[in-house]
């Protein structure tokens, strides 16, 4: 399909109209993953089909400019630290592997525990998200 025909135009409008909203959406489903359905799976999924439905319609090198590889692999090694470090901030006050009450950041174990879930939400969101989107960078890329 030429981008210079009438369904080019109007994926590409649409495209630019959907992106934002999906990602918004994606953020709202990681910020309140720990209260209601979602979590930081589901989000890393959504964010990614955001940026997937980018790459779709305006080129894999136009997504790459925006989110080159490197940027992605840099945020799944940053999820991942996320996850492991609260996961050790547990041990080191006291407790057990993510037992989220046990790390200091509130005078409440009960909002500790909360805080840390939503810390660990967000690292899985993010590695998700950047695997995802490797996955279908190798996808794209394999008949190269």
């Amino acid at each position: 399909m030429a981008m210079s025909d009438g369904r080019g135009i109007i994926l590409r409008t649409n495209a630019r109209f959907m992106v934002p909203f999906i990602l918004l959406w994606g953020l709202y489903v990681l910020t309140h993953g720990t209260s209601g359905p979602g979590g930081g799976f589901q989000a890393g999924v959504v964010l990614a089909a955001g940026i997937i439905l980018y790459a779709v319609v305006f080129g894999l090198e136009e997504s790459k400019r925006i989110f080159p590889i490197k940027v992605m692999l840099i945020i799944a090694s940053i999820g991942v630290s996320i996850y492991a470090w609260v996961g050790i901030f547990s041990i080191i006050f006291g407790g057990k592997f993510l037992e989220y009450g046990k790390i200091p950041i509130s005078h409440y174990p009960a909002e500790s525990s909360k805080l840390g879930i939503e810390m660990v939400e967000i690292g899985i969101g993010l590695t998700v998200m950047a695997i995802m989107l490797s996955i279908f960078y190798d996808f794209v890329h394999r008949g190269d």
